[in-house]
């Protein structure tokens, strides 16, 4: 059975990925569970040429293992921020400085965000795919979501911005969403669901 490699080191976000994929045929493993330990530096000014670059190096490095029969996919997500002339955007894990401090970048947002009316708080979350196939042939697929920003959390599910972004289609934040309502919705469940056609092909 052909491998499906999720070039990522985010728990939360491969708990996600392997929820939305787990009725494909092919296996799907994080790096962890293939023993790779590499942390590919984000330094890209598109949510893709950070995606890509996290996926390329994971294909490259499995090409030199000798590993066969794989696919590699990788994400890179964010929020942007009408008022915010799209910030956080590509910065979205490390808003507010450290690297996956959801705590602090949720503070950072809210001070940026203080005062401002609603009509003016609106917000959309991207999810971009990348994936190498073990060929070397490339795919990407980009899912989105539009909502706003609320003046304060609600909902302990999800992470990162989930608890401040408000889908208004279910009257919730992503933070107040099942896992099932979220990955129904989410802009990762959008990109994965189209992505799963590309995989359909491969397997």
């Amino acid at each position: 059975m052909k491998k499906l490699i999720l070039a990522s080191n985010n728990k939360k976000k491969i708990s996600e990925m392997k929820e939305i994929l787990k009725e494909m045929p092919i296996e799907v493993k994080s790096l962890a569970d293939e023993d790779i330990d590499i942390e590919v530096v984000e330094d890209g000014e598109t949510f893709e040429e950070n995606a890509k670059k996290k996926s390329r190096e994971i294909y490259e490095f499995l090409l030199k293992r000798g590993d066969e029969n794989f696919i590699v996919l990788s994400d890179d997500s964010g929020l942007s921020v009408d008022y915010l002339d799209g910030a956080p955007g590509v910065y979205s894990a490390r808003y507010a400085g450290q690297h996956g401090d959801d705590a602090r970048n949720n503070k950072k947002l809210l001070v940026e965000l203080s005062g401002i009316p609603k009509e003016k708080r609106g917000a959309k979350f991207t999810c971009q795919l990348a994936m190498f196939t073990d060929q070397g042939k490339y795919y990407a697929v980009k899912g989105e979501v539009k909502g706003y920003i609320i003046e304060e959390l609600h909902g302990e599910g999800g992470f990162g911005y989930d608890p401040l972004f408000f889908y208004e289609p279910l009257n919730k934040t992503f933070g107040e969403l099942t896992a099932q309502e979220k990955n129904e919705v989410s802009h990762r469940g959008v990109a994965l669901k189209e992505l799963k056609k590309i995989i359909s092909n491969l397997i």
